[in-house]
């Protein structure tokens, strides 16, 4: 059983159903996240110009990667309206920022293009929010000496459950952090779940601390295992 299937199995069940619908946001904009992660030096090659890496490219194999860690696709027979709503929002804000960035992947020339996963990100949320913001939000934050762009700085909520429980030492690796909390004066459901720096992390924010990164930022210091973000997702109710 994965993480996130037993946040949901743990749940009470009316809360079940939301939970279930925001951790299938946060992973389906994992497995996104991980194809622009994987085809880096694709993109980055200043010698190709067209790389086929397309919006259709990028969700066939991140609904792939979907299915496999979540037993269904992200839309399949029987699935609630509003899952299935949101699911196709966040599909479509993959597609459209994928079109909207295809002359700066396919820019020969220049090497290290500044599309990283973080970006991709952050671009695919925020086009998820112009969507579907009045029904939920969807956001990468981190503990605040840790975020790079202000527009990821975590919320005065978050901040608190950040402090009190993702970054204390008794909170249990990927437990994932699910209240009731209003969200900019809003009743909401709010979910939030740890992401952990990887060998792949840290490149830009292991060390030495305070080096300039690739991407012009200075690097952390953090190692591997170290709480590096949370997927903040809030289901408007």
């Amino acid at each position: 059983m994965s993480a996130f299937s037993a946040a949901v199995a743990q749940a009470d069940s009316d809360e079940a159903v939301e939970l279930e619908t925001a951790l299938r946001l946060a992973s389906l904009l994992r497995e996104a996240r991980a194809v622009i992660g994987a085809n880096q030096d694709l993109i980055n090659d200043p010698e190709r110009g067209e790389k086929g890496l397309t919006g259709a490219v990028v969700l066939e194999v991140a609904r792939e990667n979907y299915r496999k860690a979540n037993g269904v696709p992200p839309l399949y027979d029987g699935q609630g309206a509003r899952e299935a709503a949101l699911i196709s929002a966040q599909m479509r804000a993959i597609g459209d920022v994928m079109a909207e960035n295809q002359s700066t992947i396919n820019r020969e020339g220049v090497g290290f293009k500044g599309f990283v996963p973080a970006v991709f990100g952050r671009l695919v949320n925020e086009r998820f929010y112009e969507l579907e913001g009045d029904q939920a939000v969807i956001k990468v934050t981190a503990p605040p000496h840790l975020v790079r762009n202000r527009k990821a700085r975590p919320d005065d909520w978050e901040i608190g459950v950040i402090a009190d429980h993702l970054t204390s030492e008794d909170w249990p690796r990927n437990k994932i952090f699910a209240a009731e909390a209003n969200y900019k004066g809003q009743p909401a459901y709010r979910v939030l779940v740890p992401e952990y720096y990887s060998e792949g992390c840290i490149a830009c924010h292991g060390g030495p601390k305070g080096e300039i990164d690739v991407t012009g930022y200075p690097k952390e210091g953090g190692q591997v295992g170290d709480l590096g973000g949370v997927i903040s997702i809030s289901l408007m109710r």
